[in-house]
């Protein structure tokens, strides 16, 4: 009799696997409205995510975004100025060309989705009317509305993979603190009954496509095309 295999374990959401509620407590998203000034109260880590967190007090409240390389407690930063410096929050309309940024906005208002990674900025490439082109990290342009809202400088945090990890213990805790699967055995090194790829004198991978809607344990492979052959 087969058993489940990690997918269908982890999919079904036990204490095993489910990610610490503590470490994703704090959500990086902007106030649906900013203006005036803000200060850092706060710079702090979270095993959760790859860059130090700022927490920023503005009239309303208070709010949570990467901090940028240089940021220090009691730093005030402004909301939609023009006159622009590293850790400010303003819309992209207000920005020079060649201007680093990160958490950017992917629809005016949502709170940044985009650049949120330690070491990691973009930067403005051109105006093309209404639109603007942005320079990702992959080198990449994507084009953003005018008003997406995005925080200048570059996240701190930069060279973190530099340094090797030296010990399976750290690497244990690293990879358990963000809930992700760690060691990760090859799936035809396992049994038949552990996996659908498992079993085999040698590396026969198949070439195999689920089903869309499949269950997690038989949704295994390749993703499931659109359309197959050639496109006339």
């Amino acid at each position: 009799m087969g058993k489940r295999i990690i997918q269908q374990r982890r999919g079904r959401g036990t204490h095993t696997y489910k990610v610490r509620r503590k470490a994703f407590k704090f959500k990086l998203q902007y106030p649906q409205k900013l203006e005036g000034e803000g200060s850092v109260i706060k710079l702090f880590n979270s095993a959760a995510h790859t860059a130090p967190l700022a927490k920023i007090r503005y009239d309303k409240g208070t709010f949570y975004i990467p901090a940028f390389k240089g940021m220090i407690e009691e730093q005030k930063i402004k909301f939609n100025g023009k006159d622009i410096k590293p850790g400010d929050i303003t819309k992209l309309k207000n920005i020079p060309i060649k201007t680093e940024i990160y958490n950017i906005e992917s629809r005016p208002g949502d709170g940044g989705v985009f650049i949120k990674s330690a070491g990691n900025s973009a930067i403005m490439n051109r105006i093309v009317g209404e639109d603007i082109f942005v320079l990702m990290p992959s080198k990449k342009e994507k084009k953003f509305n005018q008003n997406c809202r995005v925080t200048i400088g570059v996240i701190a945090g930069a060279g973190r993979l530099d340094k090797p990890v030296m010990k399976a213990g750290k690497k244990y805790h690293i990879k358990k603190s963000k809930s992700k699967l760690w060691p990760r055995t090859s799936a035809v090194k396992m049994n038949v009954i552990d996996h659908p790829f498992g079993s085999g004198r040698a590396k026969n991978v198949k070439s195999k496509i689920a089903k869309r809607n499949a269950p997690p344990g038989r949704k295994v492979g390749l993703i499931r095309p659109r359309r197959t052959g050639k496109k006339k």
